[in-house]
Formats: C-alpha cells, structure tokens, sequence
C-alpha cells in the first residue's frame, strides 16, 4: 500500500511540476486521474514548500516584503515550467478573442501568446505577489503556510471541470486525461481541505481560514461555469485556469487583514 501511494503521488508531481522525479513504469504519460487525483494536493503541497522555502529564507534575511513575494512566486513558476499559467493565458485568449465556439477553441489551441492571455498574466501575477507579499509582513510563517495550502487544495479544485463538464473536443490533454473517480476525487478534496487549514495555526482565524477555501472553491467552480458558457466544456487549460484562480482567491483571502 506504501509503495503504491508513493507511485500515484510521483505521478502526480511528475505531471504538475519539473521537479526531477524518476518516471513510473508507464514512463513519463500522464497519469491516470480516475486512480491518482487523489495524490494531486499532496503533489501541490510540495510544490508549495519550495514557494514557502523561498519565504522563510528570504524573511532569515530581512528581505523586503515586495522582493521576497516575487521571488517566491517566481519559485513555483519554475518548478511547474508555467503549466498552469500557460493554460490561464491560453483561456484568456480564447475566451476574450473569439467569437463563437469554435473560433475560442482554435485560438485556445494556437501556442502564441494574444493580448489577452498578456494581461491576464500580468495580472494574476500581481496579484499573487502582492497577496503574498501583504501576508509576509503579517508572519514570515503565515505566508510561507499559505502558499503550502495554496498550492495543495488548488490542484484539488482545480480538478473539478472534470467532474461538472464533457470535453470540449475530442482530442487534446483535456480529453486524454481520464475523468478522476468520485472516491478519488473526494479523497483529493479532504486532503486538500486538511492541507489548508494550516494558516490557522499560525495567525489566520478559524473563520478567515474557512473563507479561504471557500473562496478558492468559488474560483474553480466559477472557471467551471464561464467554460460551460464559452465553449461547453472543458480543455487542459480550462483545468490550468481554474487551478490559478483557485490559488489566487486562497491567497487573496488569506492576505486580508
């Protein structure tokens, strides 16, 4: 059973990040999620402890609140080679660019980079340096575990699409990746829940702390609802979008005062 968890929780990582994770016996496809979503918030958190990582050093070092959040950002940027930022852009794109169905889904589909998918990415960018940059000079700690708890429950959530929509097409990473099981999946949501209670333990209150998840559950479910609207269902980067405002809506919540 042990060595069964540390299969579907290396899969996970070797999907979502660039970490240098040996590949399973099926190499390095993408992972069954009707078997291994459940792994995905465990894979987020440890994601997360390398953002959490660059905060705590940066706060041994007194470095300023701005400087350190970026850094931090940037860390989780580049431990995931931008997956999840590369399908926001993408939806951006598409859903401000196109006119109908099918022209969204092209343009979702073309790998260069509108104006759109631009300033979403500036945006988001901001506004998760500035949430964890506002909570950093709360607690050097309450900032490092809000990005811990961050990372995790959104790669949970950001799982739901596929559990409320059809694939928009056929072919694609959406379509491949096989719908996670509804134990699974619950699984994945508790663990992820669990996970981001952490801020209460050092700063957050129990209520803020709710508010928290509930947000980044809002967030997911609302990416859910515009690709339903958009395109009628969902595609890789609807996946990848509704991770990213899942972790910003966590953040935001976190950072209030």
């Amino acid at each position: 059973m042990v060595s069964t968890f540390a299969r579907d929780i290396r899969a996970c990582l070797r999907f979502y990040s660039r970490l240098p994770v040996p590949p399973g016996d099926d190499g390095h496809a993408m992972p069954d999620f009707a078997r291994v979503s459940w792994a995905a918030p465990l894979a987020g958190g440890v994601i997360g402890a390398i953002g959490a990582g660059v905060v705590l050093i940066g706060g041994f070092l007194h470095l300023p609140s701005f400087v350190v959040a970026a850094c931090a950002v940037g860390a989780l940027t580049l431990a995931t080679g931008g997956l999840h930022e590369d399908g926001l852009a993408d939806l951006a794109d598409g859903f401000g660019g196109g006119a109908t169905r099918e022209q969204k889904l092209a343009i979702m589909r073309d790998s260069r980079l509108g104006a759109y998918g631009a300033l979403a990415l500036c945006l988001t960018a901001l506004l998760r340096v500035a949430a964890v940059a506002a909570t950093f000079e709360r607690s050097v700690l309450l900032a490092a575990l809000a990005i811990v708890s961050a990372s995790a429950l959104s790669r949970a959530v950001g799982l739901i699409p596929m559990m409320m929509l059809l694939p928009a097409r056929g072919d694609g990473a959406g379509a491949s990746a096989p719908t996670p099981s509804p134990s699974a999946m619950r699984l994945a949501l508790i663990i992820g829940g669990v996970i981001a209670l952490a801020p209460w333990l050092c700063g957050a209150s129990l209520a803020q702390t709710v508010v928290a998840q509930t947000a980044a559950m809002a967030g997911a479910l609302g990416v859910s609802n515009l690709a339903r609207r958009q395109i009628g269902g969902y595609t890789g980067d609807v996946l990848g979008a509704s991770q990213q405002v899942a972790e910003i809506a966590l953040l935001i919540a976190v950072s209030a005062a």
